[in-house]
């Protein structure tokens, strides 16, 4: 059975041509047969592509050459079918959606946390506050142990969030994680400007902590944008699927409710109907 390679990278740097490198990854892509999604922007680069190694290590050695990406590091993962329905190369105004004037992460960042200190922390129990920057329903198939939901549905919503958390955290260690590390790069300067003293941002996100540390202190597993829908602390594909319906995310105990009825219901849905449809944030 063919083993397909799965990578995400994201880096903030300024990138000029647009059009133009937009249209050498996507001849890549395609005559490579590689599926997923490469999002180009003034401010940097974010990545998800599929396919096998040498495919896939020809575009990360494109997107190398361009100046200022030359340190690239893809995160990587395998499966045993591709995960991504075709491919996309996109040009857009930001990698990933916030709409905040003056958060420039190819310029300043808050401390990134390598995944192997939070574990040490986390054994300690060192007092520190986790946060979760994803979207309510990733939360939902797993997050860490005590980390504090924020509510928000889309990414754009996490400063009226923030403005919502109890004034005393600003003085206090907070740790915020998301998927693969892209929202904290904007998270976490915007929280600095708010007055957060003392904020970190776990280094790769949940995908790196499971890689280098495996489930230690994580309960459940990690949604993933794409058609896997999770993966395990062993990075691997879980039961988890997406309701046909309303797009929620619904884990293997999920699925055993009697709300839910394939292609028409789930526990999240009344009647087949979306109680909230969700919009898809990569991160």
């Amino acid at each position: 059975m063919e083993e397909f390679l799965n990578i995400s990278v994201y880096k903030f740097n300024p990138i000029q041509d647009l059009p133009e490198l937009r249209e050498r990854v996507l001849a890549l892509s395609l005559e490579k047969s590689l599926k997923g999604t490469v999002l180009l922007s003034p401010e940097g680069l974010n990545v998800f592509v599929a396919g096998p190694r040498a495919a896939v290590e020809e575009l990360v050695a494109l997107l190398r050459s361009i100046p200022g990406f030359e340190d690239l590091k893809p995160k990587e993962s395998f499966s045993d079918r591709q995960p991504f329905k075709r491919m996309l190369v996109k040009v857009k105004k930001e990698i990933i959606a916030f709409g905040v004037d003056g958060i420039e992460p190819a310029r300043h960042t808050a401390p990134k946390l390598p995944a192997k200190m939070l574990k040490q922390w986390l054994d300690e129990g060192k007092p520190i506050t986790l946060l979760d920057t994803r979207n309510e329903y990733e939360m939902r198939t797993g997050t860490f142990r005590g980390a504090l939901n924020p509510k928000i549905n889309h990414f754009r919503d996490f400063p009226k969030a923030v403005a919502q958390l109890p004034e005393a955290l600003k003085d206090q260690p907070v740790v915020m994680f998301c998927t693969g590390g892209i929202r904290c790069e904007k998270a976490g300067p915007f929280m600095m400007r708010e007055g957060f003293k003392e904020i970190y941002q776990l280094e790769g996100g949940i995908l790196k902590y499971f890689e280098e540390c495996g489930g230690a202190h994580y309960d459940g597993e990690c949604f993933v944008f794409d058609r896997r829908v999770g993966v395990n602390p062993q990075l691997q594909e879980t039961d988890s699927i997406l309701c046909y319906c309303c797009q929620m995310p619904l884990t293997l105990e999920d699925q055993k409710s009697p709300d839910y009825v394939f292609e028409k219901s789930c526990p999240f849905c009344i009647n087949g109907k979306p109680i909230k449809k969700q919009t898809v944030d990569a991160g």
